[in-house]
């Protein structure tokens, strides 16, 4: 199994809401998957970026140049992904 699968709850919800606003970003910049090929991204790379997967800063810091934003905006509001929620 993956180390993704190990995450816990929390920082699972914050890497699927970064994958969402990953992908916006692609949607909103006119780009399909397969154009991030282009960018220096492996497409199965790619689409497990988008998919949630735990991403490393590196990456990060790729991603914010291929779509000229900085790494506050990237994450601005994700944190409340990472609270714990009450049962």
């Amino acid at each position: 199994m993956g180390a993704h699968r190990d995450l816990p709850a929390n920082y699972a919800r914050f890497f699927r809401a970064l994958g969402a606003r990953i992908r916006s970003y692609r949607v909103e910049n006119g780009f399909t998957q397969e154009d991030m090929i282009f960018l220096g991204f492996s497409l199965r790379h790619w689409q497990k970026i988008e998919a949630g997967r735990p991403i490393n800063v590196v990456t990060v810091l790729r991603i914010c140049e291929a779509f000229g934003v900085t790494f506050e905006e990237l994450f601005d509001g994700l944190s409340r992904y990472l609270r714990k929620q009450r049962r």
